[in-house]
């Protein structure tokens, strides 16, 4: 069996990738990298040019070759590797009559527990959707913003002690509707500083959060390990992580990047999970399937969890493509915890939604019964795009814009 042709599809807010081959089976996977899909859709064009006539079957040798011929990655070229490697293993699945699970170690669950988006612009309008969703049968929602989720239109200005309040008294009335039946998943979107994340956590502290995700930027895992030691929430992150692991010893590290900066100018961060594990930064590793490589990275960013005891939270805030690919892996790890299910932030909007996310550009979603979705079985990704769907969803791009203070600098949210 050889590759015959690799197309890359922008459709609404998604990237996808169709790979055929000269036997009649076809491959599909996503990339995740809203805001940056034209970037990542010109990568996926570009290792067309290594894979087209070859066997889609060596899949890790594949990925080591996308991953190794350059010195230079990131998010725009990870998501592309992530949306090739899913549809390679789609295509295997197919070819061999089984669903990729069977291919990676079998299925350890036949279920996976889901948790719900709630998106809202003000906290009434938050916890109607949160008891929505619980009457929908959730037993967990995510995505969950005490902070609110705000357009990058509005000047920003909070004093610190309004800031903490506010945010705290929103988890208590969270809590309130949630009961002691639902899990609440607070999202902060690495919107604090450290100092204001330890405020927050210590503050929230009596409503028993499952987790508390991405408190601050991702790109520090010594801040973010100086959070997780003053602090009893769990701590949920890797979700932007395009890679397994990074150096964890900073003599080491300092070294690398002065050697690496004298070759070639610049250096891009690898092994991310694995500095945050060295550090006890997380207990719940936010892996994204459709950015860290595909079902391959995220299988080894899994492998490294379960060594730290440390469980999984897939990322995904995607398409049922991404979904789907997220359920291959939850179905054969041990240490899975609880599957993102997107509710929210359709178009670009902020608001919950009832179905999950792009329903309209695949021929099957999976249906959440009593917090659950059963895992596919249906040979390779269990799935398939329409035809064309760039035509049900004309593609998006995200402005280049953020949010302004008050004082007239950006603020992350």
């Amino acid at each position: 069996m050889k590759i015959t042709e690799i197309e890359s599809i922008h459709a609404g807010q998604f990237l996808f990738v169709r790979i055929k081959t000269d036997a009649g089976i076809h491959g599909i996977g996503e990339g995740g990298v809203w805001g940056h899909i034209e970037a990542a859709k010109v990568a996926i064009d570009k290792f067309a040019t290594y894979l087209v006539g070859k066997d889609p079957f060596p899949i890790e040798h594949h990925w080591n070759v996308m991953h190794r011929f350059s010195y230079f990655q990131g998010h725009a070229i990870n998501a592309a590797i992530s949306a090739i490697d899913i549809a390679l293993w789609d295509i295997k699945g197919k070819a061999l009559g089984v669903p990729i699970y069977e291919l990676i170690g079998g299925a350890v669950r036949d279920k996976a527990r889901v948790y719900g988006h709630v998106y809202e612009k003000s906290i009434d309008r938050i916890l109607e959707s949160l008891q929505r969703q619980k009457d929908r049968g959730f037993t967990a929602v995510g995505h969950i913003n005490p902070f609110l989720d705000e357009g990058e239109d509005q000047v920003y200005f909070e004093p610190h002690i309004t800031k903490m309040r506010k945010a705290i008294d929103n988890v208590r009335r969270m809590r309130e509707v949630a009961g002691d039946d639902m899990d609440l998943c607070i999202e902060i979107h690495r919107r604090l500083t450290p100092a204001e994340a330890i405020v927050l956590a210590q503050g929230i502290e009596e409503y028993h959060p499952m987790f508390i995700e991405d408190p601050m930027r991702y790109e520090d895992a010594d801040s973010m390990a100086r959070i997780a030691d003053r602090i009893r929430i769990p701590i949920a992150t890797g979700e932007r992580f395009t890679t397994i692991g990074m150096c964890s010893d900073e003599h080491v590290a300092d070294k690398v990047v002065t050697a690496l900066n004298a070759l070639q100018g610049t250096i891009t961060t690898i092994y991310e999970f694995q500095a945050l594990l060295r550090r006890n930064a997380v207990e719940y590793a936010r892996v994204d399937v459709c950015l860290c490589g595909g079902i391959t990275g995220a299988k080894k960013v899994a492998a490294l969890a379960e060594a730290n005891n440390v469980m999984v939270v897939p990322h995904n805030p995607l398409s049922p493509v991404g979904l789907m690919a997220c359920l291959q892996v939850a179905a054969s790890i041990p240490n899975f915890a609880i599957q993102e299910y997107a509710t929210g932030f359709e178009s670009n909007v902020f608001t919950t939604t009832q179905n999950h996310l792009g329903f309209d550009v695949v021929d099957e979603v999976p249906q959440v019964i009593d917090g659950f979705v059963s895992i596919p079985d249906r040979p390779g990704l269990g799935i398939d795009l329409v035809d064309d769907p760039s035509s049900v969803r004309p593609p998006l791009s995200k402005p280049v814009l953020m949010r302004m203070h008050r004082d007239g600098s950006p603020v992350d949210q």
